[in-house]
């Protein structure tokens, strides 16, 4: 069985879609802090650049996802569920005009999820 660390609801991938129509490809960053707390922030690719501090915890719905290295220390043995939510962010995420704002949902992964993750070499 295929163990991954992040992945995404329903209702997040009709909020992707609708924005990648508008904006093409697109890609996730996990925020650090900044603006809106540690909120995941969606930026057409190449409108963030990503480099030797980030790393790619996975693809979603066809959308790279990213986190700095540092953060992921924190985050490692945490699996993360993309959704979305009604209400207005203050970050610079491309869904804030539509009234609505992306979140992880973390819970803590199983032993067996980390071995397996980790093996997987899944962080690139």
């Amino acid at each position: 069985m295929q163990h991954e660390r992040i992945e995404v609801t329903e209702a997040a991938t009709h909020i992707i879609d609708q924005l990648r129509a508008k904006y093409g490809p697109l890609m996730f960053h996990q925020s650090g802090g900044c603006c809106d707390g540690s909120s995941p922030m969606c930026f057409e690719v190449g409108e963030l650049m990503i480099n030797e501090t980030d790393i790619k915890l996975g693809n979603i719905h066809a959308c790279d996802f990213y986190m700095s290295r540092d953060q992921f220390e924190y985050w490692k043995h945490t699996h993360l569920t993309l959704d979305v939510v009604k209400g207005r962010g203050s970050s610079f995420s491309l869904e804030i005009p539509m009234g609505v704002r992306f979140v992880i949902k973390s819970r803590l992964l199983t032993t067996e999820e980390y071995h397996a993750v980790s093996s997987q070499d899944n962080v690139r």
